[in-house]
């Protein structure tokens, strides 16, 4: 296959989710199982994963270590849901590897799910590219998520628990944190950085149980934080003057969190220096979370797409956007509780412009816009998803308020592109 030929062979694999370990090992094992050997720091969590996983690579890499990355979904292109010092897989290597792995997968009599076939892709890619060491993030839950197929990880990683997905992982906070509980391997440490008592319970009894040193985050160590749209200032624990360039009032407390993991990364072997780990939490670069893509007007995407993550955004556009309402250009998928991020939205809503993502589980615009309206904000439904970026944009250009962009990764693309960005 080329490069076309794998992108439209990915796509034919179907966008659902189909949780289980038994097709992506069979695979695996076909291919000599690339994942053994490598070194793995599994992390999982509802919010802060991603950003939880950049900063930790970032500071990796600036200790001077070969590293693997693995995310999703991804933003722009497939390629960057796997890349080795930052830099993502090329068109060709990422066809290569495709058409090996789907040489394994085409004998499976139950086809590999899209996730299950790139999560194979980049294990052998990883392996290829020999790296010192793997940030691997899952996709959904831990359990059953196809990653999840690594046996000794040097960290396993919780960032928080709370409810979504609930299709698929459980209808209650304890049963979410059962799923993602999963990740935890018999003796390999375990960080938890969320705040959730009934969550950290059952993963706590799950460490206990597998005689997993377990560890947990001190947020009030996290002292004079400063946050702008230019990034934020920061005094964590001993270190002072911390500073990253991601926004957003939740990034402090993400990187606080990576600040906490670093002492059982050192225990486990690595070396970082307070100089690699300042220069690497400096350095993140984290796209769609709290972005600011222009100035005049003010426009901010946000990936937030559950009601936890969602409030956090709110708390960041009163505190960084000078606290008056602000127009917002937002789509959903049809799973998600849409009807409590639009309550929770509209009190910092002027208008909402509501499209339609370009993925099979969107919510038809005009059925969130109606959410909205039934909220006491006016709400605008465009069929034509270039026609709704447009009309925010210009609205907010003359209106002079701030724009923001959520509810969906999967909008960033079209946003930039209508932008001219």
């Amino acid at each position: 296959m080329n490069y076309t030929e794998t992108i439209e062979y990915m796509n034919s694999l179907g966008i659902g989710s189909r949780p289980g370990l038994e097709r992506i090992s069979r695979v695996l094992g076909m291919m000599g199982n690339p994942q053994e050997g490598m070194r793995f720091i599994h992390v999982t969590g509802t919010n802060g994963k991603g950003s939880f996983c950049a900063m930790t690579e970032s500071i990796l890499r600036a200790a001077g270590y070969r590293t693997g990355l693995y995310v999703s979904p991804h933003i722009l292109r497939v390629n960057e849901r796997m890349s080795v010092n930052r830099r993502d897989i090329s068109d060709d290597e990422l066809a290569e590897i495709a058409t090996y792995v789907r040489s394994f997968s085409d004998r499976l009599p139950d086809r590999l799910t899209e996730f299950e076939f790139v999560t194979a892709i980049a294990f052998e890619y990883f392996r290829r590219q020999a790296c010192d060491v793997v940030v691997l993030e899952v996709g959904m839950g831990g359990r059953l998520d196809a990653t999840n197929v690594i046996k000794d990880p040097v960290l396993s990683v919780i960032t928080g628990v709370s409810l979504d997905h609930m299709a698929f992982l459980g209808d209650t906070i304890e049963k979410i944190a059962h799923e993602k509980a999963g990740i935890i391997k018999p003796g390999c440490p375990v960080f938890w950085g969320g705040q959730n008592k009934a969550a950290e319970k059952v993963i706590s009894a799950r460490a206990a149980g597998l005689g997993s040193p377990y560890c947990t985050a001190d947020y009030s160590k996290l002292r004079n934080v400063n946050c702008t749209l230019s990034g934020a200032d920061f005094d964590f624990g001993e270190y002072k003057n911390l500073h990253i360039n991601l926004l957003g009032l939740y990034q402090p407390q993400n990187a606080a969190s990576v600040l906490e993991a670093i002492p059982i990364l050192r225990e486990r072997g690595f070396t970082i220096t307070e100089e690699a780990m300042r220069r690497g939490l400096e350095s993140t670069v984290w796209p769609a979370r709290f972005e600011l893509l222009s100035k005049n007007p003010v426009v901010i995407y946000d990936g937030s797409h559950n009601p936890e993550a969602v409030g956090v955004t709110i708390r960041s556009i009163k505190a960084l956007l000078g606290g008056e309402k602000v127009n917002l250009l937002t789509g959903v998928m049809r799973d998600k509780d849409y009807a409590t991020m639009a309550g929770m939205l509209s009190e910092i809503a002027r208008r909402v412009f509501v499209v339609t993502a370009n993925y099979g589980r969107a919510l038809p615009s005009a059925e969130y816009a109606e959410t909205y309206r039934r909220c006491g904000v006016t709400a605008y439904p465009y069929d034509v998803l270039y026609d709704g970026i447009r009309a925010a944009y210009e609205d907010s250009k003359t209106a002079g308020v701030p724009l923001v962009i959520l509810g969906s990764f999967y909008l960033y693309a079209d946003v930039r592109a209508a932008l001219g960005l």
